[in-house]
């Protein structure tokens, strides 16, 4: 079942390519949605997909690539947005 999630990251997510590495991660887990900065420092991700493959991309998101450190992350469920591809929004 496809499901939609709203995730806000933050903590030292800006300036270190995490918006890339989200991107990379969604695209090998098959997430449709995008990622973007926030005015406030923090990143924040529409993400659809299968729910074992969102439950697995949250947990990347918790963690994040090497270099980063994630303070905080929040995930609300949100309704589908039928997005066709994962995309990097500037």
């Amino acid at each position: 079942m496809i499901e939609h999630f709203n995730i806000k990251i933050t903590g030292e997510v800006q300036g270190v390519g995490f918006r890339c590495y989200t991107q990379k991660k969604a695209k090998e887990l098959g997430i449709k949605g995008y990622v973007v900065n926030d005015p406030d420092g923090a990143v924040y991700v529409e993400a659809e997909g299968e729910e074992d493959a969102l439950k697995e991309f949250v947990n990347w998101c918790r963690r994040g690539p090497d270099g980063v450190r994630v303070a905080k992350i929040e995930v609300i469920k949100g309704g589908i947005k039928e997005f066709t591809n994962f995309r990097i929004s500037y």
